[in-house]
Parts: C-alpha cells; sequence; structure tokens
C-alpha cells in the first residue's frame, strides 16, 4: 500500500498517510479544517541483495574497457612491427 504525502495549504502542516491506490484523496486538514494538497514525493528504490550492481552492471562496462584496451594495445604493436 503506497503512502501519500499531504501539505495543508492553511496552517502548512505535512504527514504521511498509508491509502490504497483507489481510495480518495483525503481533502482537510486534521488540524485546522484547511484544505489539502496531495504532494508528488521522491521514491525509494533500493536493490538489496548480492549482484545486482556488480553482476549486471559493472561487469559488462569492464569487459569492454578491457576490449577497447586489448584492441588498443595490438594496434600498437603492429604499428611497431611496421616500423
Amino acid at each position: 500500500m503506497p503512502i501519500y504525502e499531504y501539505e495543508c495549504q492553511k496552517c502548512g502542516a505535512r504527514f504521511e498517510v498509508w491509502q490504497k491506490i483507489t481510495d480518495e484523496p483525503l481533502k482537510t486538514c486534521e488540524k485546522c479544517g484547511g484544505p489539502l494538497l496531495k504532494l508528488i514525493s521522491e521514491s525509494s528504490f533500493i536493490l538489496k541483495g548480492t549482484g545486482w550492481y556488480v553482476t549486471d552492471y559493472a561487469r559488462k562496462e569492464k569487459e569492454m574497457k578491457e576490449k577497447e584496451k586489448k584492441k588498443k594495445e595490438e594496434k600498437e604493436s603492429k604499428n611497431k612491427e611496421k616500423k
């Protein structure tokens, strides 16, 4: 169930509420009765466990750099042989 953040337009109070996606948004502040504004918040998405970064992204980048380095070294050695 998502957590929604609201701010009162009258008193400035901010609070979070657990609501279903299908629930109607809150309309009045519990403290002063003023109108509420539903805020857009940053999400917090964390990949936990082993291997997310290392196996999926870093390794590919490292392999590409190694291939480029190897090609460059081969090209340089061929140029030296020609001279």
